[in-house]
């Protein structure tokens, strides 16, 4: 069943939103606090999985405007890029469309999560897009992977993301609804998270009802 157009424009209830906001904060600020969360936010994201996109109107314009508009901002474009917090992969597949020649993987806690998006994706026999059962805060690449990180409605996690972004690389974090988002991280506060790990703001903006920040790594070579 299709996904009914007037929620597709709603921000979350105010009690999901109060929750992930505290959520939110509480990584930002304490990124060693997520392991004592992340079980229970494995579990929640399990439980819904099946109505996420009619729930969140995944997929649709509102929902990825704030991204779209920060990915505008990256270039070169990325030989490999990362979507974290990827839920049912609409955000790894605007990516892959907006950058074909890119190599994009998608990863989420939750393997129903991961399971519908693969099932967007069908047979790849290049493999240019795949998805992953991953945590975004303890990847499972080395060091200097992507070029391009992004996230959307995700607490950013700087260290892990600065550790897998190569040099010169750029970060994009978006949040659908702006401030309204459960997972929002004020552009302040992504600038200063960033800067500390070496990845310095260069856009920050609002598309449709949500917002973006972008970063880039120190280019080592220039």
């Amino acid at each position: 069943m299709p996904a009914d157009p007037s929620r597709e424009r709603q921000p979350p209830p105010r009690r999901t939103h109060a929750i992930g906001r505290a959520l939110n904060d509480l990584v930002v600020r304490f990124p060693w606090a997520w392991p004592l969360v992340r079980g229970r936010m494995r579990s929640y994201f399990e439980a819904i999985a099946a109505e996420w996109d009619a729930r969140t109107g995944a997929g649709s314009p509102e929902h990825l405007a704030a991204l779209a508009a920060g990915l505008t901002a990256v270039r070169p474009a990325p030989e490999r890029a990362l979507d974290l917090g990827t839920g049912t992969g609409e955000a790894a597949l605007l990516v892959a469309r907006e950058f074909p020649q890119a190599r994009v993987r998608g990863v989420d806690l939750s393997p129903a999560m991961i399971g519908a998006a693969r099932a967007k994706v069908g047979l790849d026999p290049e493999g240019r897009i795949a998805f992953k059962v991953a945590d975004a805060a303890d990847l499972p690449w080395p060091e200097d992977s992507f070029d391009l990180v992004t996230g959307l409605n995700m607490p950013p996690f700087f260290a892990e993301v600065a550790r897998v972004l190569r040099s010169g690389g750029h970060v994009v974090f978006a949040a659908s609804w702006g401030p309204e988002t459960p997972f929002y991280t004020p552009p302040d506060a992504m600038r200063r998270g960033f800067a500390a790990h070496g990845i310095a703001e260069v856009a920050r903006g609002e598309a449709a009802a949500g917002t973006y920040w972008v970063g880039r790594a120190a280019d080592q070579a220039a």
